[in-house]
């Protein structure tokens, strides 16, 4: 059986770092560790582990269990070796007859109110609790167990406690808690959510959910911390309970968010039992989220494609072809399409969930077999901004610290991202830092959870209006630059003087002032004026943004800006400070890498380099084309114009997740080959020719590559339930079209990647296992796991270069007929465009996208709490339930965007970021009314959606009456 619960303490409580060393003896050995090292540590070191069960290295010390007692030679009594520092010239011991007693007497003591049931407890060969026993030599109880009588009485147990089913992926069983507190503290240390608690007194002591309420109606998070420390079946995955322990694991990497998490997922032969967070994971450390953690059963839904299928018009039936007929269905029809209106009438998309080794095969098929750059990435629609902006400014288009930098934060300033909601394993670790006291300044229209709650509060919040980043921005660079904040000697080694010269003169204009900006931004200008103070003054201040900076017309001019104050302040190149985009999707990061964009080869170098191109040209065998291919947009503008005609479209899904959905269907409804390559029937593939069976990330073998440029491998854990992986149709895509591509195994397609990429030179599978994770640039000069830390002493462009930023008013502009503007963003529980966490118990939280107001505006209209109403902008309408939301300010409204029928993107409009086209999502103008039915686009949409799906099913009979008559 897996031992995870053990693993998890073998190592005992970690030593507090400390220069100086103290020497000791352990049991006859001699140890020497650091001060302030725990003697449960020391042990540890010596080879000697001391039995215990509320201590695990993942939380502080408590010394509550009382099994790991030892004794001093010179002092009375039995200290807990957990709490008690080792000391020089220590004699301990851990193994003598008195701890023997002890020990036994303290289990008998848990036994005695503990069930009896270990052969059909589903911890079983799993709980520490049945190990300590045999540890301790517990062979009997001398008190009444569970109910039993000893001697005619009958002992006091907690045995018949009500369990807690209520939430989907785990149960709490009180009468198995013996009250350790590893669940109260993982939920106070690790989480931050402080949503357990140890309720009664004495005898009657049992951990309760909030105020003695069901876990699914507390404040609980369902992160799963409490479930990894419980030491006994108090706290049980039910995937465990109903399957059984499992019997092997494979290290892989979350597909969820930009943090990359590493785990391990628990197997019982092609079955998932559960998704156990990795203690070596570097990003998350043993952490993890309700979606990674739990939501991983969309992988076996029954909604999975796992056979092709074609169709001549979208309005046709769907029909179910073998693998060699649909590959040969959709080159055909893409070679037919070329030569009718020539080789750049078609194009391809990569998607930021695939892989690095997919999303590099994608971009070759479209250069190599179709002969154009029309290659694009759903990054377009996230971070490119932050590509352009990093770029021009520091020389590269990625984070610069490590996740765990921020430990050494003084300050940290979050713009225009919830990391509660979108990344929250890291927002766990942010949460503990300023617990212990680093100082926080919130950039958001909307009071995020970070601004104020019972644990954390923001000493800055900027509520600005939507759309008015740059503003403040520059404000803040105002306020540094006039009250001599900036630092002078930083800026004369490491920037580009005359470009500092020409900004510092323009950011000290009075128009730029926070005084000026204070109308337009609704932000007070003493309240601008402290936070750039708090900022510069440090000494260790960061920056982490999300989308809520690129996502905007001035979204590169927004990452220039942040750029440029820290800069201006010092903020780049040690530990504890830098500038760090929290990126979207798992691979949102790999996929630019890897050269998804129509002007840029792997490692963002220009198609134009004539030096770059002609080795890609070398590698290939092919000619590559030196001018840039099109954007989406202009993929989209090119269709309905009649120039572009057929897509190859891997793992995204467009038409929910692209701005101005109608504008988009439309643009899909004028091609003559769309080949969608995806898990599920998504929105895109409903105007889809071909859809090829995609592979979840449990079919997967390859690399994500995460926002700290942390390159980990996803390693395949079950067969692709279609029976080909996504490389393996990329590759037969390609031969098809009459390009032949031969790779034996992902790992030969890293090695290619490897030879071409600079900063992927010295990456390769051998390495990723032995460091655990690569961070590039990976090269011969750094060092072999890469680089943790960018920028130090130099920017990667040389000088750090710095660009005016000014502020150019969004064009979409409140009105009379759309006076409120909205901007959207994520819940914790969902992710993205819902595909996965929507075909999962997470729905449970959140069902579907509701549109939050402030009571003002609620009141305004005549709307009250769960009303329908409409939401209505210059590109169109949908319908959504009303939340009224303290959280809004008046005048502002937000909404998600996690399920297709809501339509959020229907209203977003086609305004883009000026140089990449990234779409403005955060600033539309609406009106919102109190309606009583769905609009007319989401009539339109669920005909159209139940056409689609009437189609698809009937394709589908006649392998699902098979498998009947198998079964």
């Amino acid at each position: 059986m897996l031992q995870h619960h053990q693993a998890e303490i073998d190592h005992g409580t970690p030593a507090r770092q400390s220069t100086e060393t103290v020497s000791l003896t352990i049991d006859g050995y001699p140890v020497a560790v650091p001060r302030g090292t725990s003697l449960m540590r020391a042990a540890v070191e010596a080879g000697i582990q001391v039995p215990k069960l509320c201590a695990t290295d993942s939380l502080e010390p408590f010394g509550s269990c009382r099994l790991c007692l030892v004794e001093i030679e010179g002092r009375r009594g039995y200290p807990a070796s957990c709490t008690t520092p080792a000391e020089p010239g220590m004699v301990v011991r851990t193994q003598t007859p008195k701890l023997q007693q002890l020990r036994q007497g303290v289990m008998e003591l848990y036994i005695s109110d503990h069930p009896l049931d270990c052969l059909t407890c589903a911890a079983n060969g799993d709980c520490e609790l049945q190990d300590m026993a045999g540890v301790t030599g517990l062979r009997a109880v001398r008190y009444g167990v569970a109910g039993e009588e000893v001697g005619g009485v009958c002992g006091a147990h907690h045995t018949k406690a009500k369990k807690d089913e209520s939430n989907p992926y785990f149960t709490y069983d009180p009468g198995k808690c013996i009250v350790c507190n590893r669940c109260v503290r993982a939920c106070e240390e690790t989480q931050g959510t402080f949503a357990l608690t140890i309720s009664g007194r004495g005898f009657d002591s049992r951990v309760s959910a909030g105020q003695d309420q069901p876990f699914m109606d507390s404040e609980c998070v369902s992160c799963g911390a409490c479930v990894q420390a419980c030491p006994t079946a108090t706290l049980q995955e039910k995937t465990v309970i109903q399957i059984g322990q499992a019997e092997h694991s494979v290290i892989t990497t979350c597909a969820y968010c930009g943090v990359g998490c590493g785990f391990k997922a628990e197997m019982k032969g092609n079955t998932v039992v559960r998704m156990v967070p990795w203690k070596d994971g570097k990003a998350n450390e043993g952490h993890s989220c309700v979606k990674g953690r739990f939501a991983w059963g969309y992988a076996t839904h029954k909604d999975r494609i796992t056979h092709p299928m074609v169709r001549d018009k979208i309005t046709d039936p769907w029909r179910q072809v073998s693998w060699a007929e649909a590959i040969d269905f959709a080159a055909t029809r893409f070679k037919a399409v070329q030569a009718r209106y020539g080789k750049d009438s078609v194009g391809g998309i990569t998607s930021s969930r695939c892989t690095n080794e997919e999303v590099y095969l994608v971009q070759k098929l479209v250069r190599a077999a179709f002969s154009t750059n029309n290659v694009d990435t759903c990054a377009r629609v996230c971070h490119s901004p932050t590509g352009y902006g990093m770029g021009q400014t520091f020389g590269t288009s990625a984070g610069t610290q490590t996740f765990r930098s921020v430990e050494e934060a003084d300050v940290i300033m979050v713009i225009g991202a919830n990391p509660t909601d979108a990344h929250p394993v890291f927002a766990s670790r942010m949460k503990k830092r300023l617990r212990k006291g680093a100082q926080l300044i919130v950039v958001d229209p909307r009071r995020i959870d970070l601004v104020s709650s019972p644990h954390v509060q923001a000493q800055h919040h900027l509520a600005l209006k939507p759309g008015t980043n740059v503003a403040v921005i520059t404000a803040m660079a105002h306020v540094v630059v006039t009250e001599g904040l900036v630092n002078e000697a930083y800026v004369r080694e490491r920037c580009d003087l005359p470009s500092f010269n020409d900004w510092r003169e323009f950011v000290s204009r009075p128009e730029n002032s926070p005084e000026a900006f204070e109308a337009e931004t609704g932000v007070p200008a003493e309240e601008v004026r402290r936070a750039a103070r708090l900022f510069a003054s440090g000494p260790n201040s960061a920056i982490y943004y999300g989308l809520g900076v690129t996502e905007h017309a001035q979204g590169s001019t927004m990452v220039i800006g942040i750029c440029n104050l820290a800069m201006a302040c010092g903020m780049v190149g040690r530990e504890g400070v830098g500038v760090n985009p929290l990126r979207g999707q798992n691979n949102v990061q790999g996929s630019c890498d890897m050269g998804s964009f129509p002007h840029e080869l792997p490692g963002y170098r220009h198609i134009s380099d004539t030096t770059v191109r002609s080795q890609f040209e070398a590698a290939w065998g092919v000619q590559i084309s030196p001018e840039p291919g099109l954007r989406i947009p202009n993929m989209f503008e090119a269709a309905l114009s009649g120039s572009f005609k057929g897509l190859y479209c891997v793992g995204e899904d467009i038409v929910q997740s692209d701005p101005n959905t109608q504008h988009v269907a439309a643009a899909l409804s004028a091609m003559e080959c769309i080949v969608v390559q995806d898990i599920f029937l998504n929105e895109t593939a409903k105007y889809a020719h071909v859809l090829l069976p995609g592979s979840s990330f449990l079919e997967k073998d390859g690399t994500f590559t995460n926002a700290e440029r942390r390159i980990s491998r996803v390693r395949q854990v079950m067969p692709p339930l279609s029976g080909v992986g996504d490389w393996q149709a990329t590759m037969m895509l390609s031969t098809a079209l009459g390009y032949e591509m031969h790779y034996g195994h992902p790992e030969d397609i890293m090695r290619e990647i490897a030879a071409l990429t600079p900063s992927f030179a010295g990456v390769t599978y051998e390495k990723i296992d032995r460091f655990g994770s690569l961070q590039w640039p990976c090269n011969e000069n750094t060092d072999e796991a890469g680089t943790s830390l960018m920028h130090v002493g130099h920017f990667v462009r040389g000088k750090g270069r710095f660009f005016n930023t000014q502020y150019v008013a969004s064009d979409e502009k409140v009105n009379a007929r759309y006076p409120l503007l909205l901007t959207t963003g994520r819940i914790l529980s969902q992710y993205n465009v819902g595909a996965q966490t929507r075909r999962t118990a997470n729905n449970l939280w959140h069902d579907e996208d509701q549109l939050e107001l402030h009571a003002h505006d609620a009141e305004e209209r005549g709307i009250r709490e769960g009303d329908w109403v409409g939401i209505a902008s210059r590109a169109g309408q949908t319908v959504m339930r009303a939340v009224i939301s303290d959280r809004m300010q008046p005048g502002v409204v937000y909404t998600t965007f996690h399920f297709p029928e809501s339509g959020a993107n229907v209203i977003t409009t086609d305004s883009s970021d000026w140089a990449t086209n990234c779409p403005e999502y955060k600033v539309t103008a609406v009106q919102v009314t109190k309606v009583m039915q769905p609009s007319d686009w989401q009539k339109q949409y669920a005909d159209f959606n139940r056409q689609q799906l009437e189609f698809l099913a009937k394709a589908q009979a006649p392998r699902a009456a098979k498998e009947a008559v198998g079964k």
